[in-house]
């Protein structure tokens, strides 16, 4: 009986270990969000592509809100991949699955939105504007919209703010499109599809360049804009979010994007905007071929050749300037003797020569200094020349600022024209620094607005007939 006994005893054994080991398995916490970012060393970031959140340049993926979250994943020690969506149901669907970790995509923190998914701190708040085409009568107020056909994007913070004004005002045709990008909604409008829109007032200010008819008739209320976590008890990744956005508010971060994103709009008045848009269509296509090549030559995206082109002679190859320069680069003789140009009446040469010149100035940059800044500074010395540009960079320096930061630099540029600064830089005075700021800002503006508009409804078609 004894042997019995003990043979039981050491078959139970494994039982009760193997007991053990699964109710101290039970006992260990599932990983968080955090802890999973950080365990597969990648942040997974759903967005929509719009100007204003996330789209390609010539250097790669930017936007404010990519360049936030490349941002967050920096700190986190992670690397970061996007996911886009179509519609904002899909959006909402890759966080709520968790196919993504958070959602930053320009998105107002919202009663209804908050029911369902956790927020961050917000990092900017917008304005909700009524956009209708000129020539009409203008809405003043919410009971204006009254008997007026509305359009915007299903799911949208404006959807619901119309259906609370719906509530109020009753008489109210409004109709939500499934996946509608900002630039399909003005587009509607200007076209006379329907009476108005709304959108938040950076997506405005972005996009007006490319509709000079359409103005803001009131607004029709303000929005926070944060990014979206799906609902977690543990909360720590919000959180780490939240002490990030926090402190890019706080030092500037999200100010400076802003500045780089938005800044574009005091280029664009009425008339502004609306030569631009004529330039684009009637007189830009002539020339297109010729930037690409001149592009593809020398390594710049041709859209900023050809923004460098509008600004200096909206893309006229018959301009002259009272200084003597001339073509559609406005090349000085000097320019156009070192480079080679024989007619700077020609157009093929002088965009070739421009670019081949841009990039000769470009060169000679410094390779540490990164983009786009390495860029803007080519701009500057193009315009302002090689020697003023650099002087401004000492001057940066000596006043505490960072000579490689094209942001810094600006600020110091202008004081060139002034004698207690000029007379102790290498090159004498600068008569254009303070015009190279300007001239720079006004590209970056021309550039920008090039990029949008290849995936503005307005003008896909033409754009895609230029590259073809």
């Amino acid at each position: 009986m004894s042997a019995l006994i003990r043979q039981l005893k050491y078959l139970l054994i494994p039982a009760v270990l193997l007991g053990t080991v699964a109710i101290t398995t039970a006992m260990q916490p599932t990983p968080g969000p955090l802890e999973q970012v950080l365990a597969r060393g990648e942040l997974v970031v759903a967005t929509r592509a719009a100007p204003t959140t996330y789209y390609m340049d010539q250097y790669g993926e930017t936007g404010l809100d990519y360049e936030l979250v490349a941002g967050f994943a920096h700190e986190l020690g992670v690397s970061l991949r996007v996911i886009e969506a179509d519609t904002l149901d899909e959006l909402f669907a890759l966080v709520r699955s968790g196919r993504a970790d958070l959602a930053a995509a320009g998105l107002s923190i919202t009663p209804n939105r908050s029911r369902h998914f956790d927020f961050s701190t917000a990092y900017q708040t917008v304005d909700e504007k009524v956009i209708y085409r000129m020539g009409g009568a203008r809405p003043r107020d919410i009971s204006d919209l009254a008997g007026l056909r509305g359009v915007v994007l299903a799911g949208s913070s404006h959807a619901e703010r119309l259906d609370l004004m719906a509530a109020d005002i009753g008489d109210m045709e409004v109709v939500a499109l499934e996946g509608a990008s900002v630039e399909r909604l003005l587009t509607l409008v200007d076209e006379g599809h329907f009476d108005y829109t709304l959108v938040d007032s950076n997506a405005y200010a972005i996009h007006r360049a490319l509709f000079p008819e359409l103005i803001a008739a009131f607004d029709a209320g303000q929005a926070q804009l944060g990014w979206a976590f799906r609902r977690d008890s543990n909360g720590q990744l919000r959180h780490a979010a939240q002490r990030f956005l926090t402190r890019a508010k706080a030092n500037g971060t999200v100010a400076r994007l802003e500045q780089r994103f938005y800044s574009h709009e005091e280029h664009f008045n009425l008339y502004a905007a609306r030569s631009f848009i004529q330039h684009l269509d009637s007189r830009l296509p002539q020339y297109t071929q010729a930037f690409i090549d001149a592009g593809e030559a020398t390594g710049f995206d041709w859209r900023l050749l050809a923004a460098l082109g509008y600004q200096e002679s909206m893309w006229d190859a018959e301009a002259v300037s009272p200084t003597g320069v001339r073509g559609l680069m406005m090349l000085t003789q000097r320019t156009a003797l070192e480079m080679g140009v024989a007619d700077r009446t020609d157009p093929y040469e002088s965009i070739h020569a421009g670019a081949a010149y841009l990039r000769k100035i470009y060169d000679r940059i410094p390779e540490r200094i990164p983009e786009p800044d390495r860029t803007w500074f080519a701009l500057a010395a193009y315009n302002a020349g090689f020697g003023h540009m650099e002087d401004a960079r000492v001057l940066t320096q000596r006043k505490g600022g960072n000579p490689d930061s094209w942001e810094d630099v600006q600020q110091h540029m202008p004081k060139l024209r002034q004698a207690r600064y000029y007379q102790h830089a290498r090159h004498g005075y600068a008569s254009g620094g303070g015009q190279a700021v300007i001239y720079v800002r006004a590209i970056r503006g021309y550039y920008d607005t090039l990029v949008w508009a290849g995936s503005s409804e307005r003008h896909t078609r033409m754009m895609l007939a230029m590259v073809d």
